[in-house]
């Protein structure tokens, strides 16, 4: 009975809920698993959810408190009343997500639009932030954009569906091709025009600063940019590459992304 009683308690702490974050009234969903002293953050990219982190989560929850969120108009989160998306809107949606969790120096691990989502909150609350970890995406956003270009005036289904093959290299699975595929179209037409927008935004292509510790991921099909280049504006940064993988390589090799991520962790000074 007693081991009974420990199963079914252990399973309940796995992976919580976190409802009551909010942003101008909109309702940031979240998760929450594990207990340990550290905590990570974990950021989704353009029209994804809180799934793209389907094998991280398992994976550090034994050892950290690990917080996976939907951004403002993905997954199970609302959408920003005025339909205006935005990396300050987004940023400020992981310090709402930081502050009802009560956690306080994070690790942000951020994909694809999540990193510059995490760059922008580290820009904002230096003091909150332990270290951040880029996957395939881009921390340094000087040149981001081909200097001064706009995104499409409207993202079609079409447009979309075909920017979502283009991630895919011919090794991704094709169980995993369709999982990624529904949870991107699944994503609301205003949210993909929206946080295209926001991405390509102007604004936030400047130099300032990034002095926390810093991983930077690649996929295998990435170019790599040059890291003198990187480290002008992110001094304490590392790159790396994971071979034989498309845009969403932590979902296609979690172990050995999952290995890289454990290393840059067991380095940072939470």
């Amino acid at each position: 009975m007693r081991r009974l009683v420990t199963a079914l308690v252990a399973g309940l702490s796995l992976t919580a809920s976190l409802d009551a974050a909010s942003v101008d009234g909109t309702q940031i969903h979240s998760t929450s698993a594990g207990a340990g002293p550290a905590t990570i953050v974990f950021v989704h990219g353009w029209t994804c959810d809180t799934s793209s982190w389907t094998h991280q989560v398992p994976g550090f929850q034994g050892d950290y408190r690990v917080i996976a969120l939907d951004l403002p108009g993905h997954g199970r989160s609302g959408s920003p009343a005025d339909g205006v998306f935005s990396m300050d809107l987004f940023a400020r949606a992981v310090e709402a997500v930081r502050a009802e969790a009560g956690a306080d120096r994070i690790v942000l691990v951020g994909h694809s639009m999540g990193v510059p989502v995490i760059r922008q909150y580290a820009l904002a609350h230096p003091e909150h932030v332990a270290g951040l970890v880029a996957v395939d995406g881009p921390l340094d956003l000087r040149g981001f954009g081909g200097g001064g270009a706009a995104p499409p005036s409207a993202v079609t289904t079409e447009m979309r569906e075909t920017m979502i093959r283009g991630m895919f290299v011919p090794d991704t699975p094709q169980p995993l091709r369709e999982q990624i595929m529904t949870m991107m179209m699944g994503a609301p037409e205003a949210t993909a025009n929206g946080a295209m927008r926001a991405m390509f935004d102007p604004s936030i292509r400047t130099a300032d600063v990034i002095r926390a510790p810093a991983l930077a991921v690649y996929a295998g099909n990435a170019q790599v940019p040059d890291r003198e280049t990187m480290r002008q504006v992110v001094p304490n940064i590392e790159a790396t590459q994971v071979t034989g993988t498309g845009h969403f390589l932590m979902m296609e090799k979690p172990q050995e992304f999952n290995r890289l991520l454990r290393a840059f962790l067991d380095r940072i000074d939470f």
